[in-house]
């Protein structure tokens, strides 16, 4: 099976953790050490957050006239690096590689007309994930059963000019919209988002809190599941499997392995024909 992995930000950092380079580093093993198994069973391909970036703790804000692009190149370079690192170890004998990642976008998305991501003194646009431009190679390294990392932060977000080259862009891109079109393109079987809680809960908070184990698209939207916390996660999982008819998982680090078997997380599923 074919399996995109997205890590959450917390792959690095843990909630309330300072950002520190040993608890990244130890962070990152444990990562690896979670999901190896799943790569004696199972292709690959792991996506992951960002990092920190100047002017805001969400990793979004900016100073006026900074540009977003430089941060997400680097953040690709140095996690990418963590986690090869990290799997070499705990996979000897296997090939693993990072792919740094560029993110078609549009330049008539409204996202560039109301900047939306969070953090600092400047937002910046959001807009959505229309191609991810390394995916034939991507493929190339899955087809000779390399582990590969990429797409990092959403993949460094690029336009095309009226000559048809490449022109980076100040935005970001969802990490987690970007994993599930890739996971398309890369016709995967299954598209696992990795985060720190054991499942999605519905009404959260409240005194009607339940937990949220199985799921067809149409239901997980309708749970309205907060922008700057699960909504990205429950969107491009809901997206993945209406768009393909495959599997998709939201669910606990620790239990990457658990979830693809079935026995932990929140599943998400095609409707039942007629259903």
């Amino acid at each position: 099976m074919r399996i995109v992995i997205a890590l959450g930000n917390n792959a690095l950092l843990r909630r309330g953790q300072r950002p520190d380079a040993g608890l990244q580093r130890a962070n990152v093993v444990r990562v690896a050490t979670a999901i190896a198994p799943l790569a004696h069973e199972h292709d690959l391909v792991i996506t992951h957050g960002g990092e920190p970036r100047p002017g805001g703790p969400a990793g979004h804000g900016l100073s006026a006239g900074a540009r977003v692009d430089p941060f997400v190149a680097q953040a690709q370079g140095r996690i990418g690096s963590l986690l090869v690192c990290a799997f070499h170890d705990v996979l000897p004998g296997r090939r693993v590689a990072a792919v740094l990642t560029h993110t078609l976008v549009r330049a008539d998305d409204p996202a560039f007309t109301r900047p939306a991501a969070p953090g600092g003194r400047h937002a910046v646009p959001a807009p959505g994930p229309e191609r991810i431009l390394e995916t034939d190679t991507v493929r190339a390294l899955l087809d000779s059963g390399t582990v590969t990392v990429c797409a990092g932060d959403g993949g460094v977000p690029v336009l095309t000019d009226r000559t048809g080259a490449l022109r980076s862009v100040p935005a970001v891109v969802d990490k987690d919209l970007a994993a599930a079109l890739l996971a398309e393109d890369l016709k995967a079987d299954f598209l696992l988002l990795l985060t720190d809680v054991p499942n999605l809960y519905a009404d959260r908070g409240t005194g009607r809190q339940r937990a949220v184990l199985d799921a067809t698209p149409a239901e997980l939207r309708r749970g309205q599941y907060p922008p700057d916390t699960m909504g990205p996660k429950v969107e491009a999982a809901a997206r993945f499997v209406e768009r393909t008819g495959g599997l998709a998982a939201i669910g606990h680090l620790d239990a990457a392995h658990e979830i693809v078997h079935g026995l932990s997380g929140t599943l998400v599923r095609p409707a039942l024909p007629g259903a």
